[in-house]
């Protein structure tokens, strides 16, 4: 084992699949070593290139290899596959994470430090609450058609059906009161626990220089800042503005062939968290277009006179999400807001 000199690590639970080639190519070792034994069975290598998947736990195995002097590359499952031969299991996925992490295109994702993945953790927390308290509005909504009382959409009219609960309206049979009870209490905690987490998400963002410049940018908060700040760790890694919002899915899909260019819609892909809060903070921009003359959103009212709403939203977010690429390479703030 001396001469190994990239490994393929398949990760699990309580058993991985390792893959350990030497210089040129010959297989050294394809077994599986159980959890307890993993970072033993690693200390007796030499050091050498070790890659894997990014998955949960890549991560913290990530941090591990490299304290024992390991180089340790982790890479994008979907990147990964190509390599994978026949069929699937966990020796092939490990041959193809040993093959992928030798080619010299492929794209490695930074491993993240723990303080970096809590700042992350804040903002899947306050994700994960939001996502609860919606179903919980969804489902006090329904219950209460069922006895013939309605309200119009968003979270603010729904709130009132709560207050009706709380307050024994005339029209809530006692019955029906104490049975959804449980949810208005419920609704009540998260909304509590989301501005904790706002308020965290505030004060981390306010210590960031890179999100206070990101907060300069029109349409991105304290919530958008940081979570791009957080996730986009190295920028030089995107060749330029348009893969970096290809990385966000805000660019159009293609499907050409034969020098003839064919685009569908946005593609989607990558990082759906930044994209979803890029799309908010474009609504931002323009609901609030009207009272600001700067280049963004005389564009945005210029866009609104021949297209759709959605449309010029995700125009708007492809945009914003240039501006913030221009902004972490250049590390300046934006200067385009005018009175």
């Amino acid at each position: 084992m001396s001469a190994v000199a990239a490994v393929g690590l398949d990760l699990a639970k309580h058993v991985f699949q390792v893959h350990a080639v030497d210089a040129a190519g010959r297989v050294l070792a394809s077994k599986s070593v159980r959890r307890k034994d993993l970072l033993a069975f690693f200390e007796k290598l030499p050091g050498c290139l070790v890659g894997l998947e990014a998955c949960g736990s890549a991560h913290h195995w990530a941090r591990e290899l490299i304290r024992l002097g390991h180089d340790v590359r982790l890479m994008p499952p979907a990147y990964v596959k190509p390599y994978v031969r026949r069929q699937k299991n966990d020796a092939a996925d490990a041959a193809a994470i040993c093959e992928a992490v030798t080619r010299p295109s492929m794209r490695f994702v930074p491993v993240r430090s723990v303080e970096n993945q809590a700042v992350l953790m804040h903002h899947k927390v306050r994700e994960l609450l939001v996502a609860q308290r919606t179903q919980l509005l969804n489902a006090l909504r329904g219950h209460l058609t069922e006895i013939g009382i309605i309200t119009a959409q968003g979270p603010n009219n729904a709130r009132s059906l709560a207050a009706h609960v709380m307050d024994s309206h005339d029209m809530i049979p006692a019955g029906v009161r104490t049975a959804l009870m449980p949810l208005v209490r419920q609704l009540h905690l998260l909304d509590e626990e989301i501005a904790e987490s706002d308020r965290t998400i505030q004060a981390i963002a306010k210590t960031d220089a890179t999100a206070r410049r990101l907060m300069s940018i029109p349409g991105i908060g304290p919530v958008t800042a940081s979570a791009i700040a957080a996730s986009v760790q190295d920028i030089s890694v995107f060749s330029g503005p348009r893969e970096f919002a290809a990385f966000l899915g805000l660019t159009p899909r293609q499907n050409s062939s034969g020098g003839r260019e064919r685009l569908g819609r946005v593609s989607k892909m990558g990082n759906r968290y930044l994209r979803k809060l890029l799309v908010v903070g474009a609504h931002a921009v323009l609901y609030h277009r009207k009272v600001h003359k700067d280049a963004l959103r005389t564009w945005a009212s210029h866009l609104m006179e021949t297209k759709p709403f959605k449309l010029v939203a995700v125009a708007i977010a492809n945009k914003l999400a240039r501006i913030v690429f221009a902004i972490l390479r250049g590390g300046t703030r934006y200067a385009g807001v005018n009175a």
